[in-house]
């Protein structure tokens, strides 16, 4: 039984791989992550983990910075982390910020965004993927975690040539990408900058992988039964 890793790109998916982790690259597309989870929990595994980079929403947060969830906020009420995976995850990534989550189903790129959805939901980051990795695992009765690292402050808005960058399968749209800057030209220096702060997250990320170790600090085969926490949420 292995730990499902949900992240966006393939190049996380890359990094997070290895023995007792299957990553899956959502690639902006929920209903397809979800599908590939519920298919996989089905057949077996010992939790799910929601990581890779995020958008931050708290200021303060900048690139590099690691967020563990305390809950996951998609729609609705919001879906608790296991404590106990989430301490470990905290005590192997120093410094990293406790708080809530923010998963939604479409890139959140503007600065003013970010800064009302902090305002209204006081989560601290924002991704694609957690929302639908705590929904699955909610859903088998797994234990669940998520730590994201910051690829973008929450005063960063991303230009246009970035936002076009994903694929649904997770790589990289590069055609997509020189078509949006051949629009618009002026949004070189901004994509630069962008794309040089997500290589710091990236960075991060590998870092924090070799820091989590082997199964990214998830619970053990046959560990504690969660079904009390389940029962208890409202």
């Amino acid at each position: 039984m292995t730990i499902l890793a949900a992240t966006g790109l393939r190049r996380e998916q890359r990094i997070l791989a290895g023995p007792g982790v299957q990553a899956i690259a959502g690639g902006g597309d929920p209903a397809r992550l979800e599908a590939a989870l519920d298919r996989l929990a089905a057949a077996g595994a010992r939790g799910i983990i929601s990581i890779g980079l995020a958008g931050a929403l708290a200021p303060g947060l900048r690139p590099g910075h690691w967020v563990v969830a305390s809950a996951i906020l998609g729609s609705g009420t919001p879906l608790p982390a296991d404590p106990a995976w989430a301490a470990r995850l905290a005590a192997r990534l120093p410094g990293a910020t406790r708080g809530m989550l923010l998963g939604t189903d479409t890139m959140v790129a503007e600065a003013a965004q970010k800064a009302a959805l902090h305002r209204s939901t006081g989560a601290a980051a924002v991704d694609m993927e957690s929302h639908v990795a705590a929904r699955v695992a909610w859903r088998h009765r797994l234990p669940f975690a998520a730590a994201r690292v910051i690829s973008d402050a929450a005063d960063r808005t991303l230009p246009p040539a970035a936002r076009a960058g994903m694929r649904p399968d997770g790589e990289m749209d590069l055609p997509a990408v020189l078509r949006a800057l051949l629009a618009r030209p002026s949004q070189l220096p901004a994509l630069i900058r962008t794309g040089l702060e997500a290589e710091r997250g990236f960075r991060a990320l590998l870092r924090g992988h070799r820091g989590l170790g082997a199964g990214l600090a998830g619970p053990a085969a046959g560990g504690a039964d969660l079904s009390q926490l389940f029962l208890d949420m409202p």
